[in-house]
Order: C-alpha cells, then structure tokens, then sequence
C-alpha cells in the first residue's frame, strides 16, 4: 500500500519557477533515496535528481539541470520536493517522483513510483 503523491506541476513561462512536492504514505521500512525523473514525449526516462537518507543527504543532479534545480527532503514526514528555478521549453516533461526503499529488514531495496505530474514551460 505504499503511495507516492504528486503536486506542483503546471504551465510556467520560460525562465519562472515551479516546486514540485512528493508524500510518501504506506508500509515501507527504510528509505534509502528519494528522487525525481522526468518523461519527455517519446523518449527515455531521465534521473533529474536524487537524494540519500544516509551520507547528510548528500544529491546528484543531471548535468541539465545542474545550478537550477534543487532537490530536498524531510525525512521525518517522507517528503521530497525540486525547486526548479530559470525553466526552459526542454524542460518540459512528465516529472515522476521516485524512492528506493525497503519493505522489511531483509529485503532488497526497490523502486516505487508517483503518477507524475505534467510540467510545461512555454517560450
């Protein structure tokens, strides 16, 4: 029953800002990272950023996005939000948030995946 839900996508102009926000509700034991990818009509899923529970919450961002966006979280509440500053028409995109996380003490670490929500910057 692990639920990931999606706001903060919409219609912004070149160069605005949006935020994007995830809650993760449901049985999960551990969560190793909470991340975002993002969908383009018609072609692959990119990882856009990602963040670790361990390490200080230490991130990783595409190269594309690096200086623009910012990816946080609380980990007491499961959230995880991306700030996405000076937006540009390539940016447009299907934006699914993601976690990596455990079921129980044994398990192996896998994906669960947001509806995603649809960000579109227009020129």
């Amino acid at each position: 029953q692990v639920q990931l839900g999606e706001s903060g996508g919409g219609l912004v102009q070149a160069g605005g800002s949006l935020t994007l926000s995830c809650t993760v509700s449901g049985s999960i034991f551990r969560i190793n990272r909470m991340g975002w990818y993002r969908q383009a009509p018609g072609k692959q899923r990119e990882l856009v950023a990602v963040i670790r529970s361990g390490s200080g919450g230490s991130t990783d961002y595409a190269d594309s996005v690096k200086g623009r966006f910012s990816i946080s979280s609380d980990n007491v509440k499961n959230t995880v939000s991306l700030q996405m500053n000076s937006l540009k028409p390539e940016d447009t995109a299907i934006y699914y948030c993601t976690v990596l996380a455990r079921k129980n003490t044994n398990s192996v670490p896998r994906p669960y995946w947001g509806q995603g929500t649809q960000v579109t910057v227009s020129s």
